[in-house]
């Protein structure tokens, strides 16, 4: 959002121009966007070195489930198929980040809390394949964070109203036809995971 938008207006009055500078027009309230940022500092030489090569392995799965209508996420699995997966070192800076977030985020009061562009660039990435799974190898001992966000589509039908109609004996008769729809969602998937020794094989469910 541009902090001032000016519009300059001249005028040529008797000969001698004027200007004038238009105010700064606030903007809708439904438009103001609020962005957070932890004020812990980031510690670049820390993040490097728990993301040097180790000897151990994060193997996963990612997936989500449809919400049943108690809100709880139930039934068949749905697989995430070739999403990037971002695996990020927690330090100090990112256990603030992930506390401020789930003191201040808010989508529906358009407010989010970021990572600083420096903190995000200390991070590896994997691809699912079409079963879900990914891999991290040559991982260090220490404790990361995992993310993705899943793309998936739900479907199903409804009666829409297609008009009246009445009988010989005068009883109305209200007549439907079946309509499907569809409803695309995105699901934040994440988890932490902790990696205790070199050379082991550490297995994590992402959902």
């Amino acid at each position: 959002m541009n902090l001032k938008s000016f519009v300059l207006t001249i005028m040529i009055i008797g000969g001698v121009a004027y200007h004038s500078l238009a105010q700064y027009k606030e903007p809708e309230e439904k438009d103001k966007k609020q962005i957070f940022y932890p004020e812990v500092v980031f510690d670049s030489l820390q993040a490097k070195k728990m993301l040097a090569k180790g000897t151990a392995t994060i193997k996963g799965v990612a997936f989500t489930k449809a919400k049943n209508n108690m809100g709880f996420r139930a039934g068949a699995r749905i697989l995430a198929n070739q999403i990037k997966v971002v695996l990020l070192p927690v330090t100090p800076y990112f256990e603030a980040w992930y506390q401020l977030r789930k003191d201040k985020e808010n989508f529906r009061k358009r407010r989010y809390v970021y990572l600083s562009t420096a903190a995000y660039m200390y991070r590896l990435e994997a691809i699912t394949n079409s079963d879900g799974k990914f891999t991290f190898p040559e991982m260090k001992p220490g404790k990361y964070f995992l993310q993705g966000f899943l793309d998936w589509t739900s479907n199903g039908y409804y009666n829409e109203y297609t008009g009246s109609g009445y009988n010989s004996y005068g009883g109305q008769t209200n007549y439907y036809q079946q309509k499907k729809y569809t409803v695309d969602h995105q699901d934040r998937i994440e988890e932490f995971v902790e990696v205790k020794e070199n050379g082991e094989i550490v297995k994590v469910r992402l959902h």
